[in-house]
């Protein structure tokens, strides 16, 4: 939370133990320290600013009834100095506290004087955050998933830096397993093909454009000689030419979406390196595996799981959890991140126990990796839902979806859903230039400050700065509403860390841009009182600088004119 959110709750936990220790010195209460009480929100502001359960929790201690310790400690309760200007006893014996101008005129002050920085928390101080997202299979070009993941696990990583973490963003390159021998399956046919051979292509292949395309230019360049080698020769050759043009092809399209990687991580890495093969060995000398049917098996129903899984099939192979397993130890162990956070599809949900009871096994508090299971999209047009199939070569991909869309648009709309709500994604809403596209809406409530700015300065009334005193005169329910938001910033910041959840993000930019249009259309910021006219301005500019701070952070662009 906010310094001075901070502090107005530090006062309210003072201000009620001095209440308590007058009233015990004057034997209206017995003596005693109170136990611990919480200081919350209401629900409804009307009740209050804030209210605390100490009476309630204190009943049992001082033999007496809420209400009487509530009233009790009101009539004790000392408010000079502090930011309420009022207290009192309510309902059963809760106790609530309503804030002064003050409070509000030293929230605005705070976030003038933070700038940038503003809604910047140190809850997550002296941690570190690993945010592995997307991470399609390299074969391919992304599908409208992987886009949701891209916008969703980019602002996640901005949250957590915001929050005080240590974060970096990762891409995970499977280049290893059963979809790169599918791959090379497809380019070899489709090379075969292109020399004349009939040949099929399986159901299971990928049927894409992109494969045909890699193989007319692989034989624009080699023409038929790998016709006349071994079909391994041919598939590796294959392989090692698209491969790595579809992984810059990946970074390509992810940074046109603001997307960058701190790292990019091969899987091939871990076998080469012998760590893939290292976990198992592990697991084996802490006694949690056996061998059955020539195969390799982890007991992984002692950890929970609903039964025991293969690491090493009887071929030898390692089966496509083990890489995985290695790869989250490289993450928490070798190189020592505090959390390890993976976006994936909600067709993960069986995979993510057995993860975490190998890490268990491996003595890594499984707890440490945390998996955001995403719902899949569906792509709305004329208020139909727009069908595809991947498999045909007919998926929406990430830059189609881009050809279509602002990007603003797509990176805010993917964050406008908790991970495990489908997301229905309107094309025509994302292009739509009005109140109804929560981007637009919350881009132009900045634009429209810095109108209300510029007409200032036309006029000669320019905006010179606030004090103290004349923004303790803004005491409108309008006003008080926005500068409580304002004030709610940095919590919903640490909230949306600690729930891994950036939809909390949009919505407080929603919300912010829905009262500053209240308060704009309640309020006159040009009125002839100049001291009132400084205050309005004053609380239009910070929230103008807020609204910059949270769309700068998504990394969506913030307008000056619309």
């Amino acid at each position: 939370m906010s310094y001075i959110v901070k502090k107005a709750e530090e006062q309210i936990v003072d201000i009620i133990k001095k209440a308590a220790e007058r009233a015990a010195a004057a034997g209206d209460l017995p003596k005693g320290d109170l136990p611990d009480f919480k200081v919350e929100i209401p629900a409804d502001r009307s009740h209050g600013d804030y209210s605390v359960n100490a009476a309630m929790v204190s009943a049992r201690v001082f033999r007496t009834a809420p209400i009487k310790i509530a009233n009790v400690l009101c009539s004790n309760a000392e408010l000079d100095g502090t930011y309420f200007s009022g207290i009192e006893a309510a309902g059963a014996g809760f106790i609530n506290f309503r804030l002064n101008q003050a409070y509000y005129a030293d929230i605005l002050l705070d976030a003038e004087e933070k700038g940038e920085n503003y809604g910047h928390s140190d809850y997550g101080r002296g941690k570190s955050a690993l945010v592995e997202f997307v991470s399609a299979n390299p074969t391919g070009p992304m599908h409208i998933g992987n886009a949701r993941g891209g916008a969703m696990g980019d602002c996640l990583a901005s949250i957590l830096s915001w929050a005080g973490y240590r974060t970096e963003r990762e891409f995970y390159i499977n280049d290893g397993g059963n979809q790169i021998e599918k791959f090379g399956l497809s380019l070899d046919i489709r090379y075969r093909q292109h020399f004349g051979d009939d040949i099929e292509m399986p159901e299971d292949s990928y049927h894409g454009q992109d494969i045909i395309d890699h193989v007319n230019n692989f034989a624009e360049i080699n023409g038929d000689k790998y016709m006349s080698v071994s079909e391994e020769e041919r598939r590796k050759a294959l392989v090692d030419y698209a491969l790595p043009l579809n992984i810059r092809g990946l970074e390509r399209d992810l940074l046109k979406y603001k997307i960058k990687y701190d790292t990019w991580f091969h899987e091939s890495t871990l076998h080469n390196s012998g760590a893939a093969k290292r976990v198992v060995e592990l697991l084996t000398e802490n006694g949690y595996t056996y061998e059955q049917d020539g195969a390799l098996w982890f007991k992984a129903e002692q950890f929970g799981c609903d039964k025991d899984f293969v690491l090493r099939r009887s071929n030898g192979f390692f089966t496509y959890i083990v890489p995985d397993i290695a790869y989250h130890y490289n993450k928490l162990v070798t190189r020592g991140f505090d959390r390890a956070i993976d976006i994936l599809g909600a067709d993960h949900h069986g995979y993510v126990p057995r993860l975490k009871a190998a890490i268990q096994a491996l003595g890594v508090d499984s707890s440490r990796i945390e998996v955001i299971l995403m719902q899949m999209v569906r792509l709305v047009k004329d208020g139909e839902i727009i069908k595809a199939s991947k498999r045909s070569g007919k998926a929406i991909t990430l830059v189609t979806l881009l050809d279509e869309v602002p990007i603003d648009a797509a990176r805010f709309f993917f964050n406008m859903r908790e991970a495990n709500s489908h997301c229905d994604f309107d094309l025509d809403l994302a292009i739509e230039e009005s109140s109804s596209n929560p981007v637009y809406y919350c881009q132009y409530a900045h634009a429209r400050i810095c109108s209300i700015f510029r007409k200032m300065n036309e006029k000669g009334t320019p905006f010179n700065g606030c004090t103290r005193e004349q923004a303790m005169l803004l005491s409108e329910p309008e006003e008080t509403e926005l500068i409580r938001h304002i004030a709610a910033l940095t919590g919903e910041i640490e909230n949306a860390a600690r729930t891994l959840d950036p939809s909390k993000i949009t919505k407080y930019a929603i919300d912010l841009a829905t009262l500053f249009h209240k308060f704009y259309n309640a309020r006159r910021c040009d009125v002839d009182d100049e001291n009132l006219r400084a205050a309005r301005l004053f609380l239009c500019k910070c929230v103008k600088d807020v609204m910059c701070n949270i769309l700068t952070m998504m990394k969506i662009s913030v307008p000056e004119s619309m």
